[in-house]
């Protein structure tokens, strides 16, 4: 058979279908709801809001190396064929993504290897929005670690911990990139303050930034301190406006394509 006899076959199919599911919809939304109601526990824990912490992916999203990393060809359309299909091209290391310790290591373990463990993770915010919008080069230090440690109590076992210098408000703008022909400017973490990390139960670091490291960092210092140690790293975080510093449940939707030294994130919180 030919291929568009196959695809008008299927289509008929489709559409003979759909009064069948229509007519059965409204029992088996009763039977799913009474199956899946009870088990809510992260509502029960106490979280009743959600936020996404994921910023929309196009062809003009800002990147690291100032060109699009991003690109879509539709290959099918409703009008002509009744269903839409589009082929994506896109740059582990584009939008709201995962940097995972293979992205920094010879041998570290790829996106596809981090456990399902470390994707639910209790979110530590550290703000240092008013600093950074004084001046774009700063960084998460030691101070600021400690200062989050004396109100909150300590990092909890799994966490991921988040700068959030205000960046994501810029996403729309050079400002972001903040490239003044020569450097890159925006902050990120401090070297020691990722050393101090690496001695807690942290399992994650994010920021809402383009990198780690901080825009003028010519060594990635953050980066090659943090990855190869088996911890992994989330960038271009959104939202962080939007939940608070400690209690906040971050759900991390990571690729999972094989040897993948990262790629782009569906990622959320529960408050």
């Amino acid at each position: 058979m030919c291929d568009i006899c196959v695809m008008n076959s299927v289509k008929e199919r489709m559409l003979s279908r759909r009064s069948f599911f229509k007519g059965g919809a409204a029992a088996a939304a009763g039977a799913t709801a009474a199956t899946f109601a009870p088990t809510t526990p992260a509502m029960a824990e106490g979280h009743g809001t959600f936020h996404d912490m994921t910023h929309t992916l196009s062809e003009d999203f800002p990147t690291y190396f100032g060109e699009s990393q991003f690109s879509r060809e539709q290959l099918f359309n409703f009008a002509d064929d009744g269903f839409n299909l589009f082929n994506l091209t896109v740059n582990e290391h584009t939008g709201t993504h995962i940097d995972a310790p293979l992205h920094f290591s010879a041998d570290g373990a790829s996106v596809d290897e981090i456990p399902v463990t470390d994707l639910v993770a209790p979110l530590c915010v550290i703000d240092i929005a008013a600093r950074a919008e004084e001046d774009a080069d700063t960084t998460v230090t030691p101070d600021d670690i400690s200062a989050w440690i004396d109100a909150n109590g300590e990092i909890p076992d799994g966490a991921c911990v988040a700068m959030h210098s205000g960046w994501a408000s810029k996403i729309s703008s050079d400002a972001f990139r903040g490239f003044d022909g020569t450097a890159q400017h925006y902050p990120g973490f401090h070297a020691e303050a990722t050393q101090m990390l690496l001695e807690t139960g942290a399992r994650s670091i994010a920021v809402d930034t383009l990198s780690l490291d901080h825009g003028i960092s010519a060594d990635f210092a953050t980066h090659y301190a943090w990855l190869p140690a088996g911890r992994f790293g989330i960038e271009c975080l959104a939202g962080l406006d939007q939940v608070p510093a400690s209690g906040a449940t971050l759900i991390i939707g990571a690729p999972k394509h094989a040897g993948g030294t990262g790629g782009p994130a569906r990622i959320f919180a529960m408050v």
